[in-house]
Formats: structure tokens, C-alpha cells, sequence
């Protein structure tokens, strides 16, 4: 899995552009990962309804709680279905729409300086394990890709937007990421070798 810093795009997934981006103040300043996790409608899993989200196609008649969502302008930069299949929506050096009102250490507005990583899940139901092992692809490449990104750099939604906002959730497992990564760095180190 690579990440072309030229174009922003993943090799490995499939492209879904949507219009919720603009430009970064710094195209090359992507220093920090915000995992995300979403199922819509809540509790659903699979169809189409993250991509109709993201690019403002979302039928606000197809479910209820659509009619909530529906005017919203939101973006991720991929999506990480439950299959582990990957879903780009904006290039990584253009700023998707996905953290909101966020803080990161010192600084505020994370979209300007974040990549923004969803799961397909509920915050208190398990993540599949092709979902990790795929985050960790994407976290790494990011990390060749893009000199200033650390791939150890990584928050969750929460961590970013407390008391607005809960995802991933209790039911992610940090310390299985953590071993991945690890385990990933360890391969590159090797080879390089």
C-alpha cells in the first residue's frame, strides 16, 4: 500500500472524490491521524450511505435519521469499511472536513494539519481485525509518503473534540494499533537493513 505525495492518493483504495475539501495552510504539514468511526444508519453496516454523506448525495427519505444528517458538509480522508475495504474521498495534502471545532496539544483546527481516518463501526462494538491491519497500512504509508507525519501521532475523535464527540469509542483498541505499527516499523527497519 503507498501513498503518492504528488496526487495524495492510496493506491489501494477506491476513489470516491468529495466536494468537502479546500486547500491546507500547508500542504505538507500532516502531523497528526484523527480515527474516526461511523455506521449509517446507526447500528447498519455496508451500502452506500457514507459515500452519498460525503459527497451531499444522501437521500434525506431513504432513513429517518438521514433528515438529520442531510445538510451536513463533512469529509473524511478514506474510509476503512468492516471488509477492510478502502475508500478515498479527498487527497491527503487537501483538507477534508472531519474533525470540526477540534484542539491538538496546542493547536486548534486539527483539519489543517490532520488526516482524518474512518472505521466503519459504532463506538461500542468491536472493530474487525482487517480493519487494523489496514489502518496500519494507511498509517505507514502516510509516514513514507510524507516526511513530517509521525506514525505515532494518532487521536481519536474524543481526544480531539472531547465532550462533543465520542468515536471511536471504548471498544478500539489502541494498544492492538500500537503492536501493528510497531510490528510494521520493524519490517521497514529490517529491510532497509
Amino acid at each position: 500500500m503507498n501513498v503518492d505525495p504528488a496526487t495524495g492518493l492510496l493506491d489501494a483504495a477506491r476513489q470516491c472524490p468529495s466536494p468537502n475539501r479546500d486547500a491546507r495552510p500547508d500542504p505538507w504539514d500532516l502531523s497528526l491521524a484523527v480515527i474516526h468511526g461511523i455506521s449509517l444508519p446507526p447500528g447498519a453496516f455496508g451500502g452506500d450511505a457514507i459515500d452519498r454523506l460525503f459527497t451531499n448525495t444522501l437521500d434525506p427519505d431513504a432513513h429517518p435519521y438521514f433528515r438529520e444528517i442531510a445538510g451536513l458538509r463533512v469529509s473524511a480522508h478514506v474510509l476503512i469499511r468492516r471488509d477492510g475495504a478502502l475508500v478515498q474521498y479527498v487527497p491527503f495534502h487537501e483538507r477534508a472536513w472531519h474533525a470540526g471545532r477540534s484542539c491538538w496539544g496546542a493547536r486548534e483546527a486539527c483539519n489543517d494539519f490532520a488526516v482524518g481516518i474512518e472505521l466503519e463501526g459504532m463506538d461500542d462494538w468491536p472493530y474487525e481485525a482487517v480493519q487494523y491491519d489496514r489502518l496500519a497500512g494507511v498509517v505507514t504509508a502516510l509516514a513514507t509518503a510524507y516526511p513530517r507525519f509521525n506514525h505515532r501521532c494518532l487521536a481519536g475523535h474524543c481526544d480531539v473534540a472531547p465532550g462533543r464527540k465520542t468515536d471511536p469509542g471504548p471498544a478500539f483498541e489502541w494498544r492492538r494499533l500500537d503492536r501493528l505499527l510497531e510490528a510494521q516499523g520493524n519490517m521497514a527497519g529490517s529491510s532497509a537493513g
